[in-house]
């Protein structure tokens, strides 16, 4: 990568992150999207043309959508800031670099109510033991927060201490783009992590602490896939997201309407809620066939035939 490209490529993250509070996770992804580009067309990601967009569906060409997708709006955005700055004569026929594929947003993996009784009955049984480990008492605290308040691994593990004291029934998240949101957290989930917090901690900081900060999306996916496993689940069926599904998906069962999960949930777009009303149609069928005043109709007539 030409020294043009990457103080450009600085440049142009840098406004993400100031201007559009882009989340660290995203910066990451543009970076490394955008240096890939560069590499591929030998250090001219600046002076890109129709050519150098050939060159590029080429190496890309076997992606999955989702991937292509993240690296169309990465390539787009840097080409609209190059045009908006001035800074490069190529932008404005390069802006359309990779055209957008059609990502047809997968249904979610999601668990059944004897999966997730079957995890926290061994979970509580661990952390309730004698002989409890310290790791057993996080565990426990760590699902509750995932299953019972529905957060990202990322808000999970980046949790401040301060945010579980004084048993406060909500919790201050800060989720993608920097936006914050109130949860609130059950009084089972309350109680797990007073008991984790009872433990000393390796860092004040930190609600889940590590060596070297707090413990890292990656330990989260790995404790959960172990636990999972312990508990006779499928580890390929369970990870820190499928456990937000759950709540979501249960959530809904239980009667949540799609704007109270979508705030529970922090996203930006309803859209994105309305995947979860797939795996509830049946308790929308009966709702319907209950509540409609259609129903109601037709439950009267047959009173009156009999």
């Amino acid at each position: 990568m030409t020294g043009d490209d990457a103080r450009l490529i600085d440049r142009f993250l840098e406004m993400m992150a100031a201007e559009r509070g882009a989340s660290v996770n995203t910066i990451l992804a543009y970076r490394r999207d955008l240096e890939q580009a560069s590499e591929a067309l030998g250090g001219r990601l600046a002076e890109a043309d129709d050519a150098a967009r050939a060159t590029l569906d080429h190496h890309w060409r076997t992606l999955a959508a989702s991937t292509l997708a993240r690296k169309s709006s990465a390539l787009r955005g840097f080409f609209a800031f190059l045009k908006d700055e001035g800074l490069a004569d190529q932008a404005s026929k390069a802006s359309a670099m990779l055209a957008r594929p059609k990502v047809q947003r997968p249904l979610p993996r999601i668990l059944s109510h004897e999966d997730i009784a079957r995890m926290f009955a061994l979970a509580e049984e661990r952390a309730a033991a004698p002989e409890a480990r310290s790791s057993d008492i996080r565990l426990l605290a760590l699902i509750e927060l995932l299953y019972g308040s529905g957060l990202r691994a990322s808000e999970l593990v980046s949790l401040p201490r301060s945010a579980a004291l004084a048993g406060r029934p909500l919790l201050a998240i800060t989720g993608k783009g920097g936006k914050q949101r109130l949860i609130p957290i059950s009084t089972r989930a309350r109680e797990a992590l007073q008991r984790w917090l009872a433990v000393p901690a390796s860092n004040p900081r930190w609600l889940f602490p590590s060596r070297t900060g707090h413990i890292s999306r990656i330990r989260l996916y790995q404790l959960i896939k172990e636990f999972a496993a312990s508990a006779g689940i499928d580890p390929t069926r369970v990870s820190p997201h499928v456990l937000r599904h759950a709540f979501a998906t249960h959530l809904l069962e239980g009667g949540a309407d799609l704007r109270t999960l979508q705030t529970f949930l922090g996203h930006a777009d309803i859209a994105t809620t309305q995947i979860y009303t797939h795996v509830d149609s049946r308790r929308l069928v009966e709702l319907v066939n209950r509540r409609h005043p259609l129903a109601q109709m037709n439950l009267a007539d047959r009173r009156r035939q009999s």
